[in-house]
């Protein structure tokens, strides 16, 4: 399978993807958070955050997981219709399962310094691609805005360019699907599970 050559364990674990073996078939698992979930409030609420990560993350993965099983029969049986079928549950759960499992880590507890602006190289390189911190905002609300249906709002950085970019996904697509080139700093969910 493909997926198997090119992702290894040691890049899913370095994640935080939640990767395991079962049968020869990987599987991915609901990542623990890095703060508790009363760690967000009063901006987000516990419940708030037990329903994001444990209901619409674990779907995603539950998905996921039952997308690749099915995946792996087809092509075991070389039925190339269903393989073709399957790859849109892939690219949906897959990518919900990488995008929050990005978001949960972009997310910080107050006294650890969330909601203060980046500083050092980060806050450098802002200022340099998007004039300020406050340009950057609003450039990212603008895009959040226009973004019809779901999807995603992230910064991220080219690695080609060396420059700092602000892009959009549909629905659960990963950056990568922008580019190859593009990695994710950070990411905001704009699906309405995300404004509860």
């Amino acid at each position: 399978m493909a997926l198997r050559s090119v992702i290894s364990r040691k890049t899913l674990g370095s994640l935080g993807l939640g990767f395991s073996h079962a049968r020869g078939l990987q599987t991915f698992t609901l990542p623990d958070l890095p703060y508790d979930y009363s760690a967000l409030e009063p901006a987000i609420s516990v419940e708030i955050m037990r329903l994001h990560h444990q209901k619409h993350h674990q779907t995603y993965i539950t998905n996921y997981n039952k997308a690749l099983e099915q995946l792996e029969e087809a092509m075991a049986k070389g039925d190339s219709s269903a393989v073709v079928k399957l790859q849109a549950a892939i690219k949906f759960n897959g990518g919900g399962h990488i995008n929050h499992s990005i978001f949960w880590k972009n997310l910080i507890p107050t006294s650890e310094g969330g909601g203060e602006p980046p500083h050092g190289a980060l806050g450098w390189a802002i200022d340099t691609h998007f004039g300020s911190f406050e340009a950057l905002v609003k450039k990212v609300n603008a895009e959040g805005a226009a973004l019809q249906g779901s999807g995603w709002v992230w910064l991220g950085v080219d690695k080609e360019s060396q420059k700092l970019v602000v892009e959009t996904t549909a629905n659960q697509d990963p950056l990568v699907t922008k580019g190859p080139n593009l990695v994710p700093l950070l990411g905001i969910d704009v699906w309405e599970h995300a404004y509860y």
